[in-house]
């Protein structure tokens, strides 16, 4: 079964549209960020971290990890000949907590890249290579800090031989 996603766009001038979704949310899109205008491809960066991380927190909470904070920092590279495509994205997840255990976290994060995230899923099947990395502070009662990449995913992978 698919579900269908919809939204409609009405043109308000200039390069502003506002978009709403077949769930009625809102999204100003356009030029001028100092009135909330969002660029669509710097929303496809939010959206390829949100996305991870929606899978990340309840992953990790069933592998029993307490997070007091949990941070996605997205970086993309976005190249100047048309079509500006996205050509590298590096998608870093920072978490910190009483118990975080570096093996429960880098599976979660495997698993939101390989399995789960349907945004990566595209963006890999596309031109874009994406590198998805941890930072991870254990602030329990044996302290320690631990990073490194998990797996990078795309460029030109079809979403089904993504795993």
């Amino acid at each position: 079964m698919s579900r269908v996603r919809t939204a409609t766009l009405v043109h308000e001038g200039g390069s502003r549209f506002v978009a709403t979704t077949g769930t009625t949310r809102t999204i100003v899109y356009g030029d001028a960020f100092d009135r909330g205008e969002l660029s669509p491809v710097e929303t496809l960066v939010v959206s390829l971290a949100a996305c991870s991380g929606m899978d990340v927190v309840p992953i990790a909470a069933k592998k029993r990890q307490q997070i007091s904070r949990y941070e996605i920092r997205v970086e993309a590279l976005q190249r100047d000949e048309y079509p500006q495509v996205l050509t590298r994205a590096e998608v870093t997840h920072v978490v910190e907590g009483p118990v975080v255990e570096e093996a429960a976290i880098r599976r979660a994060i495997e698993l939101s890249a390989t399995k789960y995230c349907p945004v990566n899923a595209m963006l890999s099947a596309g031109a874009t290579e994406i590198h998805h990395r941890y930072v991870i502070r254990n602030v329990g009662p044996d302290p320690y800090e631990a990073e490194g990449e998990v797996v990078v995913t795309g460029p030109y992978r079809r979403p089904d031989v993504v795993a």
